[in-house]
C-alpha cells in the first residue's frame, strides 16, 4: 500500500466534498434521522463553504491516498480559525475523516502525527479536538494516542443538539 499526503488548495473542493459526505454518512447515518443528516451535510460541505475554508489562512487540509486513491482527508485550525477559544497555543484537528474501506490501516494515525507536525512547527503546546460521545471507535483512538478527556460543547446535527467531548493532548 503506497500512502501520500497533499495539502489541498482551491482545486480539491470537488474532492473534499466527495470524501466529507461518504465518510460522513458511513459514520453517523444510523444514529441520526435522515433530515437531520441532509441539513448538516448541506451546511458543512457545500462547495462555498469548503471554498471559504480552504481559502482561510488559518485553517489547513490534507487529502491522503491510498495507492492513489483518495482514503480522506485531515481539517487543522489555528488561531482565530478554532472552533473554540483555545488561544494562540493550540491547534484544534477539526477533522480525521478516513473512508470505511481505509479505515484500521493506520491511515487516521498518519494524519494524526502530520497534525502533530503542523502543531510542532507553529511552536503550538497543545492540540485539542471535538469527538461526538457516541463515536466510541474515535474516543478509543484518541486515548490510545495520549488524548485526555478536557471539556464539552454542543454540536449541532441539524436541529438536534449532541455532545462532543474535547479532547486535549500536551506537546511542550
Amino acid at each position: 500500500m503506497t500512502i501520500h499526503i497533499t495539502k489541498c488548495g482551491l482545486k480539491d473542493s470537488f474532492q473534499l466534498q466527495e470524501v466529507s459526505y461518504e465518510t460522513f454518512k458511513e459514520t453517523f447515518k444510523d444514529q441520526n434521522s435522515p433530515e437531520n443528516m441532509k441539513a448538516y451535510l448541506e451546511k458543512a460541505f457545500n462547495l462555498e463553504q469548503l471554498e471559504n475554508e480552504l481559502s482561510n489562512i488559518f485553517t489547513h487540509f490534507f487529502l491522503i491516498y491510498s495507492n492513489n486513491e483518495a482514503a480522506g482527508y485531515l481539517k487543522v485550525n489555528t488561531n482565530e480559525a478554532q472552533s473554540e477559544e483555545m488561544g494562540d497555543e493550540a491547534l484544534e484537528i477539526e477533522r480525521i475523516y478516513i473512508k470505511h474501506k481505509f479505515q484500521k490501516h493506520g491511515l487516521g494515525k498518519v494524519l494524526l502525527n502530520k497534525a502533530i507536525e503542523m502543531a510542532m512547527e507553529h511552536r503550538k503546546k497543545k492540540i485539542w479536538l471535538g469527538v461526538w460521545e457516541k463515536n466510541e471507535n474515535a474516543i478509543a483512538f484518541y486515548k490510545k494516542m495520549g488524548f485526555v478527556q478536557t471539556g464539552v460543547h454542543s454540536f449541532y446535527m441539524g436541529d438536534e443538539e449532541q455532545m462532543d467531548i474535547i479532547m486535549t493532548k500536551t506537546l511542550i
